[in-house]
């Protein structure tokens, strides 16, 4: 049983890390085929490597990969393991993605309104395919992460802002028109991953009921660091009593809890639910193993 498990775990380990990078291949077609031929920059550690490739005439790949390296390093400490394997995969697959479809033909010339739309689309679903799955392609979302923590600002409203700094950068290449063109393809992108992902901000609650409650919430504490409550509850049929496990989460730990779940019960009953803001108590990021 326990292979069986282990054999299930490893398939959907494999499975997100595919879907992490195909969300680096197409954030990298929207680039390629779509916003740098027609001089419109993203957010974040891609739009710095954008404008450094400009400028120097360095392989965006490698722009791309090596900006991003003290990011990575800063989400392996202070997030977690999984979530920088995953997203060092991401950042990897953007960085050769750009290198493989960097003499692709543009799907879209000149049109400055479909040009934003359309690019911003296809990176905002690249992008949030891959937070969806534990991973990131852009430093600046760790970097959101971490400063949520000390500052009364909730993620997206500091990817915003420290999009607004390099908005400020792209400005000195592309011109202040490339700049508010950007500007507006990476709001429009920030929608796709919100609706891809369903926000980087926030929480979840899990309420999960298990024929092995306390092995659940000593995983979950021991791999995410949270810690749970218990209810006692009834069913209405069998009128057997089960202990039910309640659990708040960050958003970005929600494929690991239902790895887990999976991984310790897969018959197990679960509900999910959006929770708008949490306050008091511990509820802060842990480290993800």
């Amino acid at each position: 049983m326990k292979t069986e498990h282990k054999r299930a775990a490893l398939v959907v380990k494999v499975l997100r890390g595919l879907a992490v990078i195909l969300g680096g291949f197409i954030t990298a077609y929207g680039l390629e085929a779509v916003l740098i031929p027609n001089n419109v920059s993203d957010g974040g550690v891609t739009g710095l490597s954008i404008v450094g490739f400009e400028l120097t005439g360095l392989p965006l790949g490698l722009l791309i990969a090596v900006l991003n390296i003290p990011f990575i390093f800063l989400g392996y400490k202070q997030i977690g393991k999984s979530f920088a394997f995953y997203s060092v995969i991401g950042i990897a697959s953007l960085a050769v993605g750009t290198v493989v479809l960097h003499h692709i033909s543009p799907i879209i010339e000149g049109d400055t309104l479909l040009v934003t739309v359309v690019g911003g689309i296809i990176i905002g679903f690249g992008m949030g395919l891959a937070l969806r799955n534990g991973g990131a392609l852009d430093g600046i979302d760790m970097l959101a992460v971490l400063l949520s923590r000390k500052l009364p600002f909730g993620t997206s409203d500091l990817i915003l802002f420290l999009n607004m700094f390099v908005f400020i950068v792209v400005s000195t290449v592309f011109g202040l028109q490339g700049a508010l063109m950007s500007a507006i393809a990476y709001y429009i992108a920030s929608k796709v991953i919100h609706i891809v992902e369903e926000g980087l901000s926030g929480a979840k609650t899990f309420k999960i009921i298990t024929k092995h409650p306390e092995v659940m919430v000593e995983t979950i504490r021991d791999r995410l660091g949270r810690g749970a409550t218990y209810n006692l509850v009834q069913g209405g049929y069998s009128n057997e009593q089960f202990k039910e496990i309640t659990c708040v989460i960050n958003r970005l730990e929600e494929s690991k809890m239902k790895e887990i779940i999976y991984e310790i019960d897969s018959s197990a009953f679960v509900m999910v639910y959006d929770v708008a803001e949490v306050k008091g108590g511990s509820f802060k990021k842990q480290d993800i193993h």
